[in-house]
């Protein structure tokens, strides 16, 4: 096996691959700058090497074949493989590093910094955007992504960032009115923004029983909504839950107020992602170190992670 893999050339393991991924020996010709004719011929000339067809020919189509399916995935993953490693190896440093993350976490956390780690780096151009879905790193054209969760994801290096948590926070106004005396339960009091099945997991964790009467219909945002259901609670409008690390400059700054110390940890962390063979790129290298420092430094981390207690469905 060994001696029929040193025969076939890389050129036509690549023209495999484009055919395989795009399902069409046109589209691959296009993708690389060659003739239909040419990809057809490599890959009949593939074929007869390995003695077994990879595509079915069809009136107007080509399809995988048992054998080209399990080729076509080991060609995809060893291009890829080989794409980054000559990006990095030709990598000098500079160039723009594309970020993808959630819009609160871009908005109240990382974007007040990245002026830091571009004076840092001023050859790195950097590109954030939000984005409420996760991203394939492998197929867009994202290096790098922080984002919530276990830290599994398939192909992907996950560094650790900070726990995923959520507090009671509201406006110095709204803090005043309660009678925080009472401890968590006077929250019930008070208008609430939110969703009740998140409201039930702190109220729990602060030692609240389970009610009938649930006080004040909450408010409601779509999904992704701190931001929105935060600047709903400065504006007096009742309490919110959301991260007291993504708002500690609020808190410090007393436009917010966390009436109570208690943090409810999701059981998940917040995550930069990459892929993995691309760990070395000097962009993404500069980005992780630059960030992790900037987390060792933040002491609202450990005060809230202090905090928190394990979240119960």
């Amino acid at each position: 096996m060994s001696d029929l893999l040193a025969t076939i050339p890389l050129s036509a393991i690549r023209v495999f691959e484009a055919a395989a991924r795009l399902l069409s020996f046109t589209r691959a010709a296009e993708e690389l700058g060659m003739t239909q004719a040419a990809v057809s011929w490599q890959v009949k000339a593939l074929e007869r090497r390995l003695d077994q067809p990879l595509f079915r020919r069809l009136p107007r189509e080509v399809a995988l074949t048992p054998g080209g399916e399990r080729l076509a995935t080991a060609a995809t993953e060893a291009m890829n493989v080989l794409r980054s490693a000559i990006s990095d190896l030709s990598d000098t440093g500079e160039g723009v590093l594309a970020i993808s993350t959630l819009q609160t976490l871009a908005v109240q956390w990382l974007a007040p910094r990245l002026g830091g780690f571009q004076v840092a780096h001023p050859k790195i151009a950097v590109r954030l955007e939000s984005n409420a879905n996760v991203i394939d790193l492998s197929r867009e054209d994202f290096d790098v992504a922080i984002r919530t969760g276990f830290g599994d994801w398939p192909g992907l290096e996950a560094v650790p960032l900070f726990p995923s948590l959520m507090t009671a926070l509201c406006s110095p106004q709204v803090a005043e009115r309660l009678d925080r005396t009472r401890g968590p339960v006077a929250v019930m009091d008070s208008p609430r923004i939110g969703l009740d099945s998140e409201w039930a997991l702190w109220l729990r964790a602060a030692g609240v029983a389970p009610t009938a009467d649930a006080g004040p219909t909450p408010l409601r945002f779509a999904a992704e909504s701190q931001t929105m259901e935060i600047a709903a609670a400065m504006a007096g409008q009742g309490l919110a839950l959301a991260s007291p690390i993504m708002f500690s400059a609020e808190i410090a700054a007393g436009r917010l107020v966390q009436p109570f110390p208690v943090s409810v940890h999701h059981n998940r962390n917040v995550w930069l992602v990459y892929q993995r063979e691309r760990r070395r790129a000097r962009k993404i290298a500069a980005f992780r170190d630059w960030l992790l420092d900037h987390v060792a430094a933040d002491p609202s981390i450990e005060t809230y992670a202090a905090q928190a207690v394990p979240r119960e469905d």
